[in-house]
């Protein structure tokens, strides 16, 4: 069986990367860029320092700055409006996830109309949306990589999977300079959400020999690193490796699905307003601990990817050394419980059923090595708490 492979048709990595913004406008016949963004990337300057790039060349371009942490259907809304009435032809969005899956859903919805639930998996949107050049800032969601977008429709909660090739950027900017800004707690996030985006993709029932080399590759770069850029986020080293490892991670996700931790993530994100890396921080122990018997050697190999364990190593009892690793990162980094991040216990287990409905719909949990059923989610997320 052969395998699909989709990726940006322009990946510009490296320091400086993000200064061929206006080049790279320029080489795909664009004239008039919508940025996409937020106010943080404002603030940090990063907005200005892109526009001056883009003026140098005579682009003008205009900035909508309202995506939020976690998007939704009416945070989008606006962007959405921006780009019908100011005849764009292309977007530029920079910023961490969520300003680059605004600016997916934003392309899409700007181009054709209609409502985000209208592309909604399982519908695969392959129709082109507006061209995007994709600036991560941050380490993590590997999103400038993917033809994946997540929208929440705030009416039930629920985070909405949008899939397909009209959402995968024409251009990725990966410029690691962008991420020494980052604080701890968002780099330790982004962090893990990579290290999850890795070992899903390598794990997943739909990973290919393809998938498999990014998502090895990925954690070699990603898990030596994670402790080193918590502690000392001016490790230039360690940030670069961290951002090769989210783009590599992303890749390899995109291609190969993610699975039973992204399944359950979403609705903790979308009921209780955690960010999405951290939710997978979250849940990346126990559901592996769950899914490790039903792939054996496959998390073997991923925890000999990550150096944790070696050859010399049986497969048991490498995956009891990756065990002891996630836990172990997760104290380290101050990844906290349910429970200790403030959500109610009485609205969690109220909402089990629904979390684990929401879960299995997204069709993610069917990727994992080892099937859930509705029954098996409610028991990890309790033991979760």
């Amino acid at each position: 069986m052969s395998n699909q492979i989709i990726l940006p048709r322009i990946l510009q990595v490296g320091p400086g990367a993000s200064d061929e913004a206006g080049n790279i406008v320029t080489a795909l016949g664009c004239k008039r860029p919508l940025i996409v963004t937020d106010k943080m990337m404002v603030q940090l300057g990063y907005v200005a320092r892109l526009q001056d790039s883009l003026n140098a060349l005579n682009i003008s371009s205009d900035v909508f700055d309202d995506t939020v942490p976690e998007p939704t259907v009416s945070s989008i809304q606006a962007g959405v409006d921006q780009v019908r009435q100011g005849h764009y032809d292309s977007i530029i969005a920079i910023g961490g996830g969520s300003p680059i899956d605004s600016a997916k859903a934003i392309s899409i919805l700007g181009k054709y109309g209609g409502v985000m639930r209208d592309y909604k998996f399982p519908r695969i949107v392959s129709e082109p949306g507006l061209p995007i050049i994709a600036i991560p800032t941050t380490a993590g969601t590997g999103s400038e990589a993917t033809r994946v977008t997540i929208i929440t429709d705030e009416t039930n909660d629920e985070k909405m999977l949008c899939v397909g090739i009209g959402f995968m950027p024409t251009a990725a900017l990966v410029d690691y300079t962008l991420t020494l800004s980052l604080p701890p707690r968002t780099t330790a996030d982004t962090g893990i959400d990579a290290l999850t985006h890795a070992m899903e993709a390598y794990v997943s029932k739909k990973a290919s020999l393809y998938s498999d080399t990014q998502a090895i590759a990925a954690m070699k770069l990603l898990a030596p690193n994670l402790r080193r850029v918590f502690h000392d986020g001016s490790d230039k080293e360690a940030r670069e490796a961290m951002m090769l490892g989210s783009t590599l991670a992303g890749i390899a996700f995109s291609n190969a699905s993610v699975a039973l931790v992204h399944g359950m993530s979403r609705p903790i994100g979308a009921f209780y307003h955690v960010p999405h890396g951290l939710s997978n921080a979250m849940l990346l122990p126990t559901v592996t601990e769950y899914s490790i018997p039903a792939a054996v050697k496959r998390y073997a190999d991923c925890a000999r990817a990550m150096g944790v364990a070696n050859m010399a190593d049986s497969d048991v009892s490498a995956n009891a050394k990756l065990m002891t690793e996630l836990y172990a990162i997760n104290e380290e980094l101050q990844v906290p419980s349910p429970q200790q991040f403030g959500i109610s216990r009485e609205h969690f287990f109220g909402n089990l059923e629904i979390m684990a409905e929401q879960a299995l719909a997204s069709g993610s949990p069917g990727n994992n090595p080892r099937v859930p059923s509705a029954e098996d989610i409610i028991e990890i997320y309790k033991k979760l708490w």
